[in-house]
């Protein structure tokens, strides 16, 4: 994959992860909701909520409420989880948290399905004993 497709998809993934967490939190999701969370501008959000709706991951009620579809829902979930177990083993290893979430951020999009299952399962371990000391 091309450094362009890389961070196209990347921005994809940021944009599906925010709306599934603006979802969690508010009734509805618009995408001035977006734009305020991200702190872009309207017409950039615009431009990536008709991609998103052209791929296959958002439906955009009449309303302007955007629903994430399974598809999208699915990755969106998948990016959210990497992100936050990411966050939480770098804070755990002492790193500032606002440093690990942002770290966490560029590590949760270039890991490998393979590299993050195996590291899933031993940070997991690691945290489950740590608890129990």
């Amino acid at each position: 994959m091309s450094y362009i497709q890389h961070k196209s998809e990347e921005s994809l993934e940021d944009y599906l992860e925010t709306i599934l967490v603006l979802s969690r939190r508010l009734s509805g999701v618009r995408s001035i909701d977006v734009a305020n969370e991200l702190n872009f501008s309207k017409p950039s959000v615009s431009v990536a909520m008709k991609n998103l709706k052209n791929r296959g991951y958002i439906t955009v009620g009449e309303d302007g409420y955007i629903t994430l579809s399974d598809s999208g829902k699915e990755l969106a979930e998948s990016v959210y989880e990497r992100h936050t177990l990411l966050t939480e083993w770098l804070i755990h290893l002492g790193v500032n948290p606002e440093i690990a979430a942002r770290d966490a951020c560029k590590m949760e999009h270039d890991i490998t399905s393979e590299s993050y299952e195996a590291m899933k399962k031993c940070i997991k371990s690691f945290l489950e004993a740590d608890q129990n000391l």
